[in-house]
């Protein structure tokens, strides 16, 4: 089985090595179109047959396929405090100098292909030295350019709004309205507002940012995603399927306390005080679609939203830090280590009905 991160991975670096191969192909068909008509062939460019297109196209796909793992895996963690403007024209540095480094090596073994020569032959050399100080140098470099920028593009656009939301985007999967059954957690920082106080606002966003930060690895590694963040809140989903199986929902819950409570230490010594939460799950029907003009936005609407909201308020009162609803406690398999406790029937603010309520401890954490 794959695991989830080891799958959200490899759904986000396969468009770059898409994306190349695109641009790849559609800078080929215009570089034929433009110079079918004449006899005029540049210094040190490599004559297509089967073989030498099949290595470019083969090579074009790798080259994407590389640029997202270093990009995804590696350099976008170091531009991660950087600006827009930074990141974009640093990491243009960078992959220059590495797609160099790749021309360097593709070359000569397409034009070792095409002359049918050993790749040490000098034949091979002299036609690489020939191409370097050629248009068709520059023309390679251009393009290349052209699908770096693009990709990075795609990169920051998916990450501002979600990979997943941003392939829905392109697939236009919500834009007409679908009915859907989802899980979903309402989870809360407790005391946010005393925290807030106590280290002031600048230094409230930086502990938010490493709690955000910490936080998402539970998600990525329990198939959820994060909807929305709204203040100290993070409103996190799942397809009804994806949030039972296994007990994703559930264990996500007890796998952000773990991995915050490891951070501890951190966050006394850096802020002096150390965050904590507690969530409200529920699940329900809820309509899904695409929503806005200036700004679009894939929403969620439905009655289960308001209702798990509802649910998250009254761990306070009830001094827990979860509260699962029955509808969601009876669609799940619960491993022995997890310990349920009923807390009865309570009625929810705004709402006619009560709703019967359970909490979870892990007891292999307690």
């Amino acid at each position: 089985m794959i695991s989830p991160k080891l799958k959200r991975n490899v759904y986000r670096i396969l468009p770059f090595g898409m994306i190349w191969l695109v641009f790849g192909i559609i800078f080929l068909i215009v570089e034929y179109a433009a110079t079918k008509d004449y006899n005029y062939t540049p210094a040190g460019v490599i004559n297509l047959d089967f073989w030498v297109l099949f290595f470019a196209l083969f090579a074009v796909t790798v080259v994407g396929l590389l640029i997202g793992i270093i990009e995804l895996l590696f350099i976008d963690r170091s531009f991660a405090r950087r600006s827009f403007k930074t990141k974009i024209l640093g990491k243009l540095i960078i992959y220059s100098l590495f797609l160099f480094l790749i021309i360097c090596i593709t070359y000569p073994i397409a034009a070792s292909l095409e002359l049918k020569e050993n790749i040490l032959s000098t034949m091979v050399w002299s036609k690489f030295s020939d191409y370097l100080k050629s248009v068709g140098f520059l023309s390679t470099g251009f393009q290349m350019a052209i699908s770096l920028t693009f990709t990075l593009f795609y990169n920051e656009i998916s990450e501002k709004i979600g990979s997943g939301s941003f392939i829905n985007f392109i697939k236009g999967k919500y834009h007409k309205p679908k009915i859907e059954n989802r899980v979903f957690m309402f989870l809360d920082m407790k005391s946010s507002t005393s925290i807030a106080e106590k280290i002031g606002h600048v230094e409230y966003f930086e502990l938010l940012k490493e709690y955000y930060h910490i936080l998402s690895n539970a998600v990525i590694e329990y198939s959820g995603e994060i909807y929305q963040y709204v203040g100290d809140e993070i409103v996190i989903t799942w397809n009804l399927s994806k949030g039972i199986k296994n007990n994703n929902c559930i264990k996500c819950f007890f796998k952000m306390k773990s991995d915050l409570k490891e951070r501890q230490y951190w966050f006394e010594q850096k802020f002096g005080v150390y965050p904590e939460f507690k969530a409200g799950l529920h699940l329900g029907e809820v309509t899904t679609g695409e929503i806005g003009r200036i700004k679009k936005d894939i929403i969620f609407t439905g009655d289960v939203l308001n209702t798990t909201a509802r649910i998250q308020s009254l761990c306070n009162d009830l001094q827990v830090d979860n509260l699962i609803s029955k509808d969601l406690i009876s669609n799940l398999r619960l491993e022995t280590n997890f310990l349920i406790k009923t807390i009865g029937t309570k009625a929810l603010k705004g709402k006619l009905a009560s709703i019967e309520l359970f909490t979870i401890k892990d007891s292999t954490s307690c």
